[in-house]
Order: structure tokens, then sequence, then C-alpha cells
């Protein structure tokens, strides 16, 4: 049997008459850049999420780009965000020349232990940078509290987490700004590259849309030094066929995960927590095992695809060394950045392949 980490076939396959009816549109009409489809999707998102601005972007990685660049955050600054994330949230700010300032997570959750943030807060620092790590929100009451009281921006990194709850609310409505990639294996994924930036702030917004199209305000008229970040018609009439779906797409997920958990239960394997302020969406599905590497092996071997969110946290990356941070320096990150590992997840996935794949797993650890 082969289980794939993600199927996004199937999942096309499930929508093929709307999604084409949705692509062809865009086709018909001609506008292919910042057209009609993306201000229906923004317009969308923005309802969906209950913020008030949503502004379609290139990536995801984008988005935090330019949310930092729209608060004027950059040389010199430092901002505090978590080294058990994906590269992206990070590589923007030294490319911005801001100074990443690392705080550990908190070994049940994986997220950016708010308890250790206070100790990191300099005269430089302008911003925190909670990641939603695998799908489940960052303790943002908490977080919210510290940037009021140091007069710190919040940036929320959402890319994993398109419709996560925490005490009721949507991620991206819980900050100043939110940020989202539709990157295609995520939870909610286009067909290509595609991101956004979502603020209750006017000021904010106008310069993302500003900033988005080379700082430009009309058109050869540029009041920002900008980037090209535009999100395209056809990523956005796509997404806007799957945001019909994505409330229905994350319990199925949920329900995946339950059956992961439940198969599990007696087993030396670590499942997901959950905190009870927070619906996952389980984006990922992470376990954390003794032998990960014998393991994520074990299953290869008997076809069943398997990730690894994330082997090396970002202060041990080499393309950071130059900020100074050793081995030790965030041991909880490390430890389980040497444990975790992503089981196959996604809507459709069928059950006879989570009892395949937790079977294996049980023969594995018992071996």
């Amino acid at each position: 049997m082969k289980v794939p980490l993600v199927d996004l076939v199937t999942q096309y396959k499930n929508i093929k008459p709307e999604m084409d009816a949705a692509i062809h549109g865009v086709l018909d009409s001609g506008a292919f850049i910042l057209g009609p489809a993306v201000k229906t999707f923004e317009k969308n998102m923005a309802e969906y999420t209950g913020v008030k601005h949503a502004v379609g972007v290139a990536s995801g990685t984008d988005a935090i780009q330019l949310a930092l660049m729209a608060y004027n955050i950059g040389a010199g600054d430092e901002v505090i965000t978590t080294p058990m994330t994906f590269v992206a949230t990070v590589e923007v700010m030294v490319l911005l020349g801001i100074k990443p300032v690392f705080v550990d997570i908190d070994p049940k959750t994986y997220i950016i232990d708010p308890n250790q943030i206070e100790d990191k807060i300099t005269s430089k620092t302008k911003a925190i940078v909670p990641v939603h790590l695998y799908g489940q929100c960052a303790d943002m009451d908490a977080i919210n509290a510290i940037a009021k009281r140091h007069n710190l921006v919040v940036i929320e990194d959402s890319a994993q987490a398109v419709g996560a709850l925490y005490r009721g609310k949507k991620a991206t409505s819980l900050g100043d700004t939110g940020c989202l990639s539709f990157f295609p294996s995520k939870n909610m994924g286009a067909y290509g590259d595609a991101g956004m930036v979502l603020t209750n702030t006017d000021e904010i917004a106008d310069r993302v849309r500003k900033l988005r199209v080379h700082g430009s305000a009309t058109k050869y008229q540029h009041v920002y030094l900008g980037v090209n970040s535009r999100l395209d018609s056809l990523q956005a009439a796509i997404l806007n066929v799957k945001l019909k779906h994505i409330d229905q797409w994350n319990e199925m997920r949920r329900q995946n995960a339950e059956k992961y958990n439940a198969r599990l239960k007696d087993t030396p394997a670590v499942t997901p927590y959950v905190a009870d302020y927070n619906v996952h969406t389980y984006h990922q599905y992470t376990l954390q095992v003794d032998d990960r590497d014998g393991l994520q092996t074990y299953l290869k071997e008997n076809g069943i695809s398997t990730g690894i969110h994330y082997p090396i946290p970002l202060h041990l990356q080499p393309a950071y060394a130059g900020l100074g941070y050793q081995k030790g320096d965030f041991r909880v990150s490390e430890e389980v950045s040497s444990h975790v590992v992503s089981l196959p997840m996604y809507p459709e996935l069928p059950e006879a392949y989570i009892d395949y794949t937790t079977e294996t797993i049980k023969k594995f650890i018992v071996k």
C-alpha cells in the first residue's frame, strides 16, 4: 500500500466542475493580475476571518515581509519570534536588516512560550511574530498583553492556520496584523504561490496595497520603495472556490486526527497536544517518537510518506550563524526537532490509510 503525505489530486477531482469553471472564468476575462477575482477573494477572506482588510500578495513569505515593511520595521530593529518554524518567518527579517530574537517553545504545543518573551525585550524590540504552528494558535492573550505593556506590534504568522480558532476567534484576527500562505500543500492551498496580509488598521492595509505594486499609489507614481508581490487572478479564483469548503475540510482533518489519536493512544508515541482554548486545523499531524529517523525509514520502506517539521531549529541553520546562537541555546526546540515526524494528513485521507499507518508504527515501536 502506498500512502502519500498529501493528495492534492483527489481534492481537485472532488471539486472539479466548480474549480474548472472558476479558472475558465478568469481565462475568459483576460484580467490576470489584481483583477476582479482578487478583489472578490480579498472581500471574502476579510469576512471569513472577521478582519477589516485582506490584501492579496504573491506568497506567505512576502506577506510577512510586507507586514514588517508596512510597520516601518527595518535595519537595526529587533523582532521576537520562535526558532521552531519554517525559514520564511525569519528569512525576510534578516533580508530587511532586522535582528530576529528567538524565544524557546512550549514543550507541549511546540509554539512560542509567552513566559519567556519579556526577558528578550530590549529598547530595539519593535514586534513579536508568533507562529501558529501546524494549525494551532499561539497563546495570544498572553502575547498581546506583553505587547501592550511594551508598545510592540504583534504580527501573526498564520501560514498553517487558515480557519484555526483561538477562544472562538479566527487566526489572523488576534494580533495587529496576520499573514497567510496559500502554498499548494497548505490546508487551504492555491495551485501555485499565493499569500495574504490581514489587518484592521486602515493605514497598514493601505501601505501593503502600495508596497505590493512597487510602492505605487497610482501608475508610475511611487510613494514607497516597494516590491512586486501581486496576487494573480487565477490563484484568487481557485482560492475563492476552496474557501467555500475550508471549514468542512478542517473538520475532516480533525476527525482524521482523532482516529490517529485513538489508534496510537497506548503506544509510546506522543500525539499532538491541543490547548483547551484552541480549535486545531491539523495542517500537519505531528508526533514525537524516540527513534524518529528509524521510524521514518521504516515507514518509507512500507510505502508510507512522512515529513519532518522541522529537522533543524532556525538558530542552528548555517544561514543564520551570524546571529551568534549555538547548540544548547533553545533546548526545547532542539529536543523537539530531533523527535518530530508528520504523518499523512489531508481531508480525504482514507481510514484504511490511517489503519495501515498506525499498525506499521506499532510494529516498529515494539520491534
